[in-house]
């Protein structure tokens, strides 16, 4: 019996790294296809093309694998059936619990092996190939408005009382990391204005905190005046270079270059705890934060639900239809990833929630042609 699951495992295994390299092949033609419009745009030439469609490779390996895993698995079970040679494995008795959990544990190696790609080898692929783009086209990360990015950062004493608030306008975000055209309005904790800085540009220096250059400064302080009119005074300075301290890490700003689908789970957990700590939205973060978690293991899930395709007999179908039923599922699988994931966000559901449910859905139906298969036999 040993030897019948690790032959079924090595079927398995072949069968989904074949669809595998089909998708990725099939993905990096249009991504080629795609980038060539930019092509000769700057310095943006075929090279830099074909090398920004290879980065987005590791992405398409951790998007794609539960669809590949789905219709590589049914493609060798159904390839199994037809040659009968898992009729004679069930003979050998390899039942239907036996055959989940052979296949179960390969799909357990293939959602540690997605969920690592996604973590790891996916985020800075994907930064890196967003950079190399736009350091070629000679662009740069800008806002939704024309006066550029705004940020809004908090500092906060030992005790955790607000003492600072920032307003922090960036003009440009440059692919190294770099800014350019920095504002910054501070506000003390009765949201008074205290200080303007202007500065050319900025750079992530040593320690916790940004390098700025060419710095104007403008400090607003209260004087006294007679009659109830308030008065405001302004000194004004500059300076070639200025420390600015701040928790707004270039990894925090680094999430405009990539979706927030695309970023490891470390960083979304720091860019959803610095929003929380300024009272700001997180809901999409969140989401995608939760389907990092929750998206490996459908990779389980549709392995599951490709066992029953074993079972059904070769008048049921041949090996061609049983594989487009497969695309059909992994389609449906995907769309309905999109759509609880839109839904969740519109509709403010617990974001746990909105990423579970298409795969508590794909297994509840994976349980269901599993019982039907065992009734029908």
């Amino acid at each position: 019996m040993l030897l019948v699951g690790r032959y079924l495992r090595r079927e398995i295994v072949v069968a989904v790294a074949f669809v595998l390299v089909g998708f990725l092949a099939l993905f990096a033609f249009f991504d080629l296809i795609n980038e060539l419009e930019d092509v000769g745009r700057g310095g943006y030439r075929l090279q830099h093309a074909v090398a920004f469609v290879l980065l987005g490779l590791p992405s398409h390996v951790y998007e794609l694998m539960p669809i590949a895993a789905l219709i590589g698995s049914i493609y060798a079970l159904s390839q199994l059936a037809s040659h009968s040679e898992y009729t004679a494995m069930r003979a050998a008795g390899l039942g239907r619990r036996r055959a989940l959990g052979a296949v179960a544990r390969v799909g357990l190696a293939l959602a540690v092996l997605t969920a690592l790609v996604g973590e790891v080898l996916s985020p800075p692929a994907e930064r890196l190939g967003q950079q190399l783009r736009l350091s070629a086209i000679g662009g740069s990360v800008t806002g939704q408005f024309r006066s550029g990015l705004w940020v809004k950062d908090t500092a906060r004493d030992q005790a955790g009382e607000v003492n600072l608030m920032r307003f922090v306008n960036i003009g440009e975000l440059l692919p190294d990391g770099t800014l350019r055209d920095v504002r910054i309005f501070e506000f003390d904790a009765q949201m008074r204005l205290s200080r303007l800085l202007e500065a050319r540009g900025a750079s992530w220096g040593r320690g916790n905190g940004w390098e700025l250059r060419e710095v104007e400064e403008i400090r607003f302080t209260d004087v006294p005046a007679a009659g109830l009119a308030p008065a405001v005074g302004t000194r004004r300075a500059t300076a070639p270079t200025l420390h600015w301290q701040t928790e707004l890490r270039p990894e925090i700003l680094g999430v405009l270059l990539v979706e927030p689908d695309r970023m490891s789970g470390l960083n979304l957990y720091s860019y959803i705890r610095h929003l929380r700590e300024n009272a700001q939205n997180t809901s999409q973060y969140e989401i995608a934060f939760w389907k990092k978690i929750v998206y490996p293991l459908a990779v389980i899930v549709m392995m599951a639900l490709a066992l029953p395709f074993a079972y059904l007999q070769v008048r049921a179908g041949g090996t061609g239809y049983k594989v487009f039923a497969g695309i059909m599922l992994g389609i449906a699988f995907h769309f309905m990833n999109g759509l609880f994931s839109h839904l969740g966000l519109l509709n403010t559901w617990p974001p746990l929630l909105s990423v579970s449910i298409p795969s508590v859905v794909a297994f509840m139906l994976a349980l269901g042609m599993l019982a039907w298969v065992d009734r029908a036999r």
